[in-house]
């Protein structure tokens, strides 16, 4: 692919060191920005915010590498920064570990002339010239990498019309989707999260025309976050205040609901923690929400229902991806896929008479913010459920009673089970059987779920570290066996040789 270029006028020092910020945000592993310029244009200046912003640290010392030639950061993000003056030969540049660091993260590269034909072909150039008393910056890149640096400039052009021009930028996380957020600190005023989620492009199309992000109602934009987030508001929930939106560019500034989570200082669940959060779910489940929610631009959001569709093709990742896993790449037999799905339309038939009610599809320990200075349900700070769909309350318990991300031990999920079902009991009429019966369909449900996903992370998205995840995933089909109703399943995964495990280690 041909490189394209984009053009910026840097009126002071202050417009460098913001570029510097920017570029921090969208550079990734793999990126080589080489940096032209005459003495004093400004290369040393950008180089030096770049740093600090992945560093996080205004004062992190950036020392000149002219003479060592290179200098390494083991940063969030690592980079080396390599000054190639004194180089005298390209071949150098393998010498001072060029390759090695470009593999493990970014290089940042001052007079990348002295490399020759060295450096990487699709690497980004940044050309920094005086102009008429500020600076002209051309960066040139291949399409998708220049993409990534334009859309991290438009989001601050996105901040200076809405008043934040002097706002800093620093990177927060980065998830498992195409959604990324940033803490955003105003030059007066609290900090804020800003939500990065560009529409997201649908897959290929698996079934009936539609992509699997389709079938089973993934967000496509934020509009379901903007709607899901007013009505829970609406109702007395912590759901982050839209402060600033720009909802068909996929940009949503946001409230602050701090960084505490339902861990403690270990990693591990905190009782007390876990306990507010599910007394927040009965309340929630006790609450009736609409189905269409309005929003002032006049786009009105329609909840999806968790169907039969949506429930299928998620069980199908473990039949699709996780036994030929198991089997070293033998797939299942037609007989056996047959069968599966056979077991669960059963299963899902059994759900028609069950309680359903707003699902936010991902409650557990990564998406709830725990904010001890409040009270009652105010505490538990709601996040990441612009997936939510209209399905069979016990989900959202499962999610987080079977916290797919840290171990709740069994005896402290059956002290979870017994308060939230005291509590449900306690505000009007609630059929505990079916509740038990669907807490464990939708338990095997999500189990069979991830047992494939983090496959699936790891074979196609080249993402390994979700497989630590799998042992607790097969302990929580176990215990989905332990009801009657789940013989059926559990006879399969015998006969298909995937045992569930005994513990989450």
């Amino acid at each position: 692919m041909s490189p394209r270029s984009l053009t910026l006028s840097l009126a002071t020092e202050a417009d460098t060191i913001r570029l510097g910020e920017d570029l921090a945000l969208a550079v990734t592993a793999g990126d080589c920005l080489a940096l032209r310029g005459d003495l004093g244009a400004g290369k040393s200046t950008l180089a030096r915010a770049l740093l600090r912003a992945v560093a996080d640290d205004d004062y992190l010392e950036v020392p000149s590498p002219t003479f060592t030639l290179v200098q390494n950061y083991d940063l969030r993000l690592p980079v080396a920064h390599f000054d190639l003056y004194r180089l005298s030969d390209e071949r150098e540049l393998e010498e001072i570990g060029f390759s090695d660091a470009l593999d493990a993260g970014v290089c940042l590269v001052e007079w990348p002339e002295k490399a020759g034909q060295a450096l990487p072909a699709d690497r980004i150039d940044v050309d920094i010239a005086f102009d008429q008393g500020g600076r002209r910056v051309t960066i040139s890149a291949i399409p998708d990498r220049l993409q990534r640096i334009e859309r991290k400039l438009a989001i601050r052009s996105f901040l200076d019309g809405h008043g934040y021009r002097d706002a800093t930028r620093r990177h927060l996380i980065g998830d498992a989707s195409t959604r990324a957020y940033e803490y955003v600190y105003p030059a007066a005023g609290k900090r804020m999260v800003l939500m990065d989620a560009p529409r997201r492009p649908n897959g290929p199309p698996i079934r009936d025309g539609k992509a699997y992000s389709q079938i089973v109602h993934l967000a496509e934009d934020v509009y379901p976050f903007v709607a899901i987030a007013t009505s829970l508001r609406e109702r007395g929930f912590a759901a982050p205040e839209i402060l600033e939106s720009d909802c068909e560019a996929g940009i949503l500034l946001l409230e602050d609901l701090g960084t505490e989570t339902i861990l403690d200082e270990s990693g591990k669940p905190a009782p007390d923690r876990y306990r507010g959060a599910l007394a927040c779910l009965a309340r929630l489940h006790d609450t009736d929400f609409d189905r269409d929610i309005s929003l002032p631009s006049g786009h009105i959001h329609h909840v999806p229902d968790y169907d039969r569709t949506a429930m299928k093709m998620e069980t199908e990742l473990l039949i699709d991806w996780h036994l030929p896993w198991r089997r070293n790449g033998t797939p299942a037999t037609a007989a056996e896929r047959q069968e599966y799905l056979a077991i669960w339309d059963d299963l899902i038939d059994q759900l028609d008479d069950v309680e359903k009610t707003l699902v936010l599809r991902d409650f557990h320990s990564p998406n709830i913010i725990w904010r001890g200075g409040e009270e009652g349900i105010r505490r538990v700070g709601l996040i990441d459920f612009q997936d939510a769909m209209i399905g069979p309350s016990a989900y959202d318990v499962v999610s987080i009673v079977q916290d797919a991300r840290v171990t709740v031990e069994r005896d402290l999920a059956d002290q979870l089970m017994t308060g939230y079902l005291a509590l449900r009991r306690a505000h009007g009429t609630f059929d505990e059987g079916t509740f038990l019966k669907a807490w464990s369909i939708m338990s095997a449900q999500r189990a069979c779920k991830l047992a494939g996903l983090w496959v699936r992370l790891l074979q196609r998205d080249k993402k390994p570290g979700y497989m630590k995840h799998m042992p607790r995933t097969l302990w929580h089909l176990s215990i989905a066996f332990e009801h009657p109703v789940l013989a059926p399943l559990r006879e399969w995964c015998l006969k298909a040789g995937i045992e569930p495990a005994e513990s989450a280690l």
